[in-house]
Formats: C-alpha cells, structure tokens, sequence
C-alpha cells in the first residue's frame, strides 16, 4: 500500500476544485488532495468521511435517499452496508429508502443481520427504520419520523442515478433545521454521461422538477464545469449553506474523465477539513480510534495545517 502523499505550499495539486466567486462567502480554506476517488471506491469515500463526523459528534442521524445497492449483485462497495458497519457504532438513528421493491428487499435483510453489540462487546444503541417508495413523496414522512432536533447532527446522502432527486426534496432537507446546523447533504451530480441524458430526456417534466425551475435547458448549453459551478452556487445562494464543494469522482485509477461530482454541503466548521481528510484517505487503512482521537483533536484546534484550494486552470475558468 502506498504512503499517502501530503502536499505542501510548493506542491501542485492533482484534483482541482472549483474558483470561489468573488461576490461569495469565503470557503473554509482545505488541504488540496492530490491522489484521485474513483468510482469503484466512492461508498468507502462516503463511509470514511462518515467515521470522522460521527467521531467529532459522537452521535448522528443519518439519511439515505437512495439506499439500495447501485448493483444488486454487488454488495461491498454499497454505502448503506459500509455506513451500518462503520465503527465505533455511535451513529443513532437510520432512515433508509428505496423505490424498487427488490432494493428494499436487501434493505430489510440488511437491518436484520446487524449486530447487537460492538467489537468491543458494548451494546450497540441504534435504530433502522426503512422505508418502500420514491424518496421525493416519503421525505416529509422520514423527517416527521426522525425526530431531529436542531442539536441533532444530520447527514443526508442523495446518491441518484441522474434525475431522480427533485430540487424541492433538497429544499425540506436544508430548510428542516430551524436552528443549529442544517443537515448536511452529500449530492450526487452526474458529469460524464450528463449532456447525452439531457438531450435523450423525454420526460421534461422530470427535469422541471429536477433542476426546481423551468429554465434547465441553460443547462444544454453550458461546459461542464459552468453546469457544476452553477449547482454549487445555488447550495449556496438560495440554500445557504456556508461551505458547498464538489468532490470529483473519476471513472478509474488513472485518473480518467470525471464520471460524477459529489457535492457536500454543511455549515459545520469542521465538515469540509474532514471531507478532504476523507478524500484524501479513502484507500489507505482505516486508522485507529487512538490516531482518531489524536489527529482528530489536533485538526480542531485551528486551521493552520491547511492550504487554500488549487484554483482551476485557465482553460476552465474561461469556459
């Protein structure tokens, strides 16, 4: 396994996230990652960074909008399994929905074969409730089930297919929270495959409903990243989120073309320092609860170990 490489000052970053508008919030400063997350490892992305946030919180809710495995026959890179089995276990309380009927299925035989104890032989305090249909009509349901108080750390992951998540569904989840922290919201944008579903769309309806506004055919028109950069803006323009990036995730190794961006949006101040640890970390051995408790502690006393992103090169900026 190969050492984790930490850039420096001096080091050009290989991943590039995106420019700040200059009439934007500043973003919380992160360290760059410079080895890339492809598609075949991006639940253990999303499993990573989870194992952080319930590390620092010590308690949480977490939310699945699409939580059937992306193949059926492929279960071990699936998000919902990795996050159930995630220690240390600290995570309370678990929403899971699915459309499909056969994915539901594997859901319930999921929550039936969890552990009542941990690997230390604690009882495991948890709940799973899972839910049969499309998570736009059940997500008033779930949040009126959830019992998430403005204290309650939340994490919602909406790993769509393409157009499946409506723009309104994203608006109750970050608008739920009266006070504290909004639910952060991990959001799946298709990049590689995006232009050609546009076109082949038959049902306009459903991107009316996806993009929020009828005006989505701008979005035809725009390089990819104007369309990722303009979906970004509206986390944090008409959402208010305080820090909104979007996390590459490419098609293989050897860094390929960006399949999709996973957009991660929260106002917790130690989310995006955690959310580049995560990227940063996703293939190397999960650490100890002593090296957690130790970096982890010593990235929440400031910021000073962190670089400013690499801005995009010229040729995105002008596009």
């Amino acid at each position: 396994m190969r050492k984790a490489m930490r850039p420096t000052n001096s080091l050009q970053s290989v991943i590039e996230l995106p420019q700040q508008p200059l009439a934007a919030p500043s973003e919380p400063k992160v360290i760059s990652p410079t080895t890339p997350v492809w598609t075949d490892n991006k639940s253990h992305f999303i499993m990573r960074y989870l194992r952080y946030f319930v590390f620092i919180t010590k308690h949480g809710t977490y939310i699945d909008g699409f939580a059937g495995p992306q193949e059926e026959c492929e279960t071990e890179s699936w998000s919902a399994k990795l996050v159930l089995g995630s220690e240390p276990r600290w995570m309370r309380h678990f929403h899971l929905c699915d459309l499909k009927r056969s994915q539901v299925a594997l859901l319930e035989h999921l929550k039936a074969v969890q552990p009542s104890r941990d690997s230390e032989g604690k009882k495991i305090a948890r709940d799973i409730s899972i839910y049969h249909g499309d998570f736009n009509q059940k997500v008033d349901e779930i949040l009126a089930n959830s019992q998430i108080t403005d204290k309650e750390a939340t994490f919602c992951l909406l790993d769509q297919r393409t157009f499946e998540c409506d723009w309104a569904t994203v608006e109750k989840l970050a608008r739920f929270k009266k006070t504290g922290h909004k639910i952060e919201l991990f959001y799946f944008l298709a990049n590689s495959w995006i232009d050609r579903a546009l076109s082949g769309q038959k049902d306009l309806e459903r991107l009316v409903k996806w993009w929020g506004r009828d005006d989505y055919t701008l979005l035809r028109n725009m390089s990819p990243q104007k369309r990722r950069d303009a979906l970004v803006n509206r986390f944090r323009t008409e959402l208010n989120y305080a820090s909104v990036k979007p996390w590459p995730i490419y098609e293989r190794e050897s860094r390929g073309k960006i399949m999709y961006y996973m957009i991660h949006a929260t106002d917790h101040p130690e989310a995006p320092t955690q959310m580049s640890r995560a990227y940063r970390n996703t293939l190397l051995p999960l650490e100890t609860m002593r090296q957690l408790e130790l970096e982890l502690v010593g990235d929440s006393k400031g910021p000073s170990s962190q670089v400013q992103p690499v801005l995009p090169d010229k040729s995105e900026r002008s596009a």
